[in-house]
Formats: structure tokens, C-alpha cells, sequence
């Protein structure tokens, strides 16, 4: 009788036992959800920085291939048409990258460029000639100066290893652009002020 009452103990013990290990899994599972929702909701645990570098490195890079194609089709000058050409070979290139990293960590990026550039875009195929090769390098200038500072502040500060890498990559290429358009900005303002100061025909 005592041996029956025993067992009848310990099979409720064991019954309470398994009740409370149900009951504690069914507390932290929807905890676990919860805190896997929100990582894919806030971009796989990405930062405010790294997410705001990404949309206005996409949006620079859309714009930089649409400037860089209208370069090939109204510049006048070899040189200019050239590094419009590298503009959208390069640019294309880093935007893909940035949308395959973007895709792995749930962020949607913009797909044109923004109020300002397209702005740009439109004042420049007014243009022709000299004077839109002047008004392409010169924005290129402005604008390549501005986006190597800020690469190279997402490479130093971002958070994100893949968004750092790409940052600290695309950097190169960009300091490399900055370079060969303050060259051509350069070369185009000596030629045009030797022509300016070559003496005309019949003087």
C-alpha cells in the first residue's frame, strides 16, 4: 500500500515536471520570435548610420551612371566622354554590390537618384558642347569630393562589416574618379585660356 502511494507520487511529480518545462518553452519561444521579427524588421540588426550610408550611396550611384550616359552622348571632348563612360562601368559595378548586400540584409534601397541630382541631370542636357563638358566635370568634382568623405567616415565609423568593406572599397575607386575629373577640370581650363589668349587671324 505504501509502495503503490510512492509511486503514485513520484508519477505526479514527474507529471508536474514535464507541465512546468512546457510551460517555460512556451514562454521563451514567443520571446525568440519576437526578437527574430525584429531583427529582420530593423535590417538584420543594421544601424541608423549604416542604413542612411546605404540609401545615399544608392542614390549617388544611380545618378552618377545616368550623368556618366548622358556624358557620352553630349560631350564634346574625348577625355570627358571617356570618364563618363568609366562613370557608368564603375558606378554600375558598385551598385550591384551594394544591392546583393542590401538584399542579404532585408533593406530596400531607392531606385533613382534623388531630388537634387536629377535636378543636375537636368540642367546639364540643356547644355552642349564646351559648355556641358565645363558643367559636367565641374559638378563631378563637387560632387566625387563630397562622397569621398563620405566613404571614408562609413569605413572608419559604420558598424556593419559587409557595409564597411564595400564603403572602404568603393572608396578607391571613388578617390581615383575624384583624380582623373580635377585633371581633366584642369586640363580643359588651360586650353581654353590659350585659346582665349591665341590672337586672331588678321592681327
Amino acid at each position: 500500500m505504501d509502495r503503490k502511494f510512492t509511486m503514485g507520487k513520484a508519477v505526479l511529480a514527474l507529471v508536474a515536471t514535464g507541465v512546468c518545462s512546457l510551460a517555460l518553452a512556451a514562454q521563451s519561444s514567443p520571446s525568440a520570435d519576437r526578437n527574430t521579427t525584429n531583427k529582420a524588421a530593423t535590417g538584420s540588426g543594421l544601424t541608423a548610420t549604416d542604413r542612411i550610408f546605404m540609401k545615399k550611396a544608392a542614390e549617388g550611384g544611380l545618378a552618377e551612371v545616368e550623368l556618366g550616359q548622358l556624358a557620352t552622348e553630349k560631350a564634346s571632348s574625348p577625355e570627358v566622354k571617356q570618364f563618363g563612360q568609366r562613370m557608368v562601368d564603375d558606378h554600375s559595378k558598385a551598385n550591384d554590390q551594394l544591392k546583393q548586400i542590401a538584399s542579404e540584409k532585408g533593406v530596400r534601397l531607392p531606385d533613382k537618384p534623388d531630388a537634387k541630382d536629377q535636378a543636375i541631370k537636368a540642367r546639364l542636357e540643356k547644355l552642349s558642347g564646351e559648355q556641358f563638358d565645363r558643367a559636367y566635370i565641374q559638378d563631378m568634382v563637387s560632387d566625387h569630393t563630397k562622397d569621398v568623405s563620405e566613404f571614408h567616415r562609413e569605413a572608419r565609423v559604420g558598424k556593419d562589416p559587409d557595409v564597411k568593406n564595400f564603403a572602404s572599397q568603393t572608396a578607391s575607386t571613388i578617390e581615383d574618379h575624384l583624380k582623373q575629373a580635377k585633371s581633366i577640370s584642369s586640363s580643359s581650363a588651360h586650353s581654353h585660356h590659350a585659346s582665349s589668349a591665341a590672337p586672331t587671324g588678321g592681327q
